[in-house]
């Protein structure tokens, strides 16, 4: 009979196969869904606008999603706002295919050292997906600061798959993204 910490371990990885499937299904149906740009010109000047609208639209209502979720949670700063628009902005330069994205989700989930090893290199073929999940960040980072996103956002961009340390902000980043 398992043990309460394995069955604990079981209900968490069920929760983010439950999270997961979802996020694929949601993926795809919004690529058909219009964006609202006008919301996210609240809280972007034209150049991240810019930016904003070169993401692919599933990214774009993610982001929009993200944002309205931290501001219903009171996190009302406009440098966090800019991040949540903009965390998975550098996924423009290299588009993970749906495919690229649930093979990266899987070989992170049960076969780590494997992934780890696959995320390095140019992202072509079945490294794609593990090599942009790696990269986004650093690469939105640097888009977000040629556009002229602030310092803090260009920070919390390049940060957000990070562990947050003592950054409440950075952790509700990252706590609303992830679920």
């Amino acid at each position: 009979m398992p043990d309460e910490s394995e069955i604990g371990r079981l209900m968490l990885t069920w929760a983010r196969v439950r999270y997961r499937v979802a996020q694929f299904f949601t993926t795809f149906w919004t690529s058909f869904r219009p964006v609202d740009v006008a919301y996210a010109a609240r809280y972007l000047d034209p150049a991240l606008l810019g930016l904003f609208r070169r993401m692919p639209r599933a990214e774009q209502h993610h982001g929009i999603a993200i944002c309205r979720a931290l501001e219903a949670q009171g996190h009302l700063d406009p440098d966090v706002l800019v991040a949540a628009l903009l965390h998975d902005v550098g996924k423009i330069q290299a588009p993970p295919r749906l495919w690229d994205r649930v093979i990266a989700v899987l070989g992170e989930h049960f076969t780590p050292r494997w992934a780890a090893r696959w995320s390095v290199g140019e992202p072509r073929g079945l490294r794609r997906g593990f090599v942009v999940r790696r990269m986004h960040p650093a690469w939105g980072a640097a888009l977000a600061e040629q556009a002229g996103a602030p310092p803090r956002a260009v920070a919390l961009i390049r940060r957000h798959h990070e562990p947050p340390g003592d950054d409440l902000e950075l952790a509700a980043l990252q706590e609303t993204d992830n679920y």
